[in-house]
Order: C-alpha cells, then structure tokens, then sequence
C-alpha cells in the first residue's frame, strides 16, 4: 500500500460517491486505496443505472449504501436526471466520480454538483471524445493514446481537464490491447489523482483545475 502524505484541507472530499454501470474495476480500485485511512477518502455510497452492474455487489460486501436509478423507470430523461441528484444528494457527498457510468447527466445533476463531479476517459481529451476513443486513435494513426480525468460539464467530454496519462501505441497494437494498457493507466491516475483531491483540495478556475 502506498505511503500516502497526510494534509489537510478545508475543500477535503472525504465523501466520495461513485456512479458506475458495469463490473467496477475503477470502483474496486477506489475501494481498495480507500482502505488505507491515509488515503484521505470514504466512499459513503455507489449508485448505478442498471440492476446488473456487478460493481454493487463490491460495494454491498463492504456494506456500503448503493441504489439503482434507471432512465426506463421515468417518463422523461429530466426526471431520470432530478431522481439521480436526489439519490446522491442524500448521502451528502463532498465530490461524486463516475468510474464507468455510461448515462449523462442532466441541468439539475450538473447545477448540484457543480465542480465537483468528475469523470475518466480513454483518450488525451480534447482528441476523441466519445464512446470509441481508443478505436478513433488507432484508426487516426497516433503514436501516443492515454486518459483523461476532467470535470464534468454541459459539454460531451469537454470538462476542465484535472489529469492526463499518455499510452504509447505500439505498432502491433490492435484495439484489445491498445485498450486494456489504457485502462490500466487509466486506473491508476483515477485513484492518484482521486487521493490528491481528498488530501489537498481543489478548485476550478475557467479551463482551469488546481489541486492544493
């Protein structure tokens, strides 16, 4: 286990929701750096869009709150959305991660949680944002792919970027490799930077994120 510094701050975040839709590697991650009191952070609950997202039953196990808010259950998206800030709302959280939630969020979810909701992706944002980032690279011909921690915003992978880790591309790199090597880094950076959030503090100026 690391030997994480011990800092204090006012913007501490040791309240961490995380929003997942799968398996939960990034979730299991958080979880297991989490466990060490040095690391600064408490994951107070963890949320879903689906019954089926494995990563709740890790959370379960630690006995950890979770909840399920899925956009079929509600007549329109906006309703989805004012049900999800409601749902993380009530446990109070000083920052919320999306560790492989595959669902906007909408005005209110955003207005809540302004600067404080965060989320990771496979590329070097602002290059190939969307749902097929690392087959985008390869396609492109780059020689350097990685990922991105940013601030969410209104925007479609356009938030403040907070980290970014570089991947290179090999030349027999096809998309399952190329993709589990960023994943790899991808979670890495996500509990680093995760931790220093929760040690230092923060804040967002502009394009801007400043970390202590």
């Amino acid at each position: 286990m690391p030997d994480y510094p011990r800092r204090v701050s006012p913007h501490r975040p040791t309240r961490v929701v995380v929003l997942i839709s799968g398996g939960g590697s990034n979730l299991a991650a958080l979880l297991t750096a989490s466990d060490d009191p040095a690391y600064g952070v408490e994951i107070v609950g963890v949320g879903a869009d689906r019954h089926s997202a494995a990563g709740l039953a890790l959370a379960g196990d630690r006995g950890i709150p979770t909840f399920v808010e899925r956009v079929g259950d509600h007549a329109e998206r906006v309703d989805f959305d004012r049900a999800l800030t409601a749902q993380v709302a009530a446990l109070e959280p000083d920052l919320v991660v999306s560790a492989g939630f595959l669902k906007l969020v909408g005005a209110d979810f955003l207005a809540a949680f302004e600067g404080r909701y965060l989320n990771t992706h496979n590329s070097l944002l602002p290059a190939f944002p969307g749902m097929q980032a690392p087959a985008d690279a390869l396609a492109h011909g780059v020689k350097i792919a990685g990922a991105t921690l940013f601030v969410v915003d209104e925007g479609v992978d356009a938030g403040p970027i907070l980290a970014q880790t570089a991947v290179p591309v090999l030349d027999d790199d096809d998309l399952d490799t190329l993709t589990e090597r960023i994943k790899v880094a991808e979670r890495a950076q996500l509990v680093e930077v995760v931790g220093r959030l929760a040690r230092e503090g923060w804040r967002v100026e502009g394009r801007r994120v400043l970390i202590g």
